[in-house]
């Protein structure tokens, strides 16, 4: 049973070519959802992080509620000490015990306009936080009708391109393991060099499918002879001749490496 090693240069370009073929493939369709998949995540955290500052708000509004509360009934137990030194105005024995009784009336009504302050300006900032949290839920309700759309928008081109982005992958993995290990290895590598993601490229009119360098003449003779493996000496890609590149089929390539 033949081993990697033996296979001829020309099969392993034709077996490293036909992954080029399928992973680009691969990569039509990714372009095809273009950022979608990105710009839905980025709507879900936006509208989690937004969630996060409604609980926050929520949190501000129960603890501004309990201080109103306390300063309500702080004011009613002031009110209700300004009622008992009425009271006892009525029983003073001496100017002595009027005064101390009316200092401390004093002392409770300003307890009384102290409360009304701090419950005012409690409910302003109540109002202001009620108000924030409006704003929000106005604000997810808007982001939420946008990621409707993308969602559905991506769920549509998936769909769409489901079942050939599955097989495609099952190609890709098949593709994968008839490669020279250490081609793979260099294939990979230039892949991940390059947005487009090609690592094996044609001569097109006499340059570098990848990056349109002029290729010499000679070097297109060693390249269409098959007997080593070239690469672009601007780019780095590996080089195929055009009718190497025309022959491989992965709709029906059964070449192996």
């Amino acid at each position: 049973m033949a081993t990697v090693k033996d296979f001829s240069v020309e099969e392993k370009l034709t077996a490293v070519l036909a992954l080029q073929k399928i992973d680009s493939k691969i990569d039509d369709i990714k372009t095809l959802k273009g950022e979608l998949p990105m710009e839905v995540k980025d709507l879900e955290d936006e509208i989690e992080g937004l969630q996060t500052r409604i609980n926050n708000i929520d949190a501000e509004i129960n603890s501004i509620n309990s201080f109103i509360e306390t300063k309500v009934n702080a004011k009613k137990e002031a009110q209700l000490l300004i009622k008992k030194y009425e009271k006892q105005q009525d029983n003073v024995k001496n100017n002595r015990e009027f005064e101390a009784i009316n200092k401390e009336m004093e002392m409770q009504e300003l307890e009384v306009r102290l409360n009304d302050k701090h419950v005012k300006d409690a409910t302003f900032e109540q109002k202001d936080r009620m108000n924030a949290r409006l704003k929000t839920e106005e604000k997810i309700k808007d982001i939420e009708d946008a990621l409707k759309l993308k969602r559905a928008e991506l769920e549509r081109i998936s769909a769409d391109t489901e079942k050939e982005e599955a097989v495609l992958a099952v190609k890709s993995e098949t593709a994968k393991s008839k490669v020279d290990p250490r081609l793979l290895s260099a294939y990979e590598r230039i892949r991940k060099s390059y947005r487009n993601g090609l690592a094996v490229v044609p001569i097109l009119r006499d340059s570098c499918g990848g990056c349109f360098n002029v290729i010499p003449p000679q070097r297109q003779s060693e390249i269409r002879q098959h007997k080593k493996i070239i690469v672009c000496e601007h780019c780095g890609r590996i080089l195929v001749d055009i009718d190497l590149n025309d022959k491989v089929n992965i709709a029906n390539s059964k070449a192996t490496a």
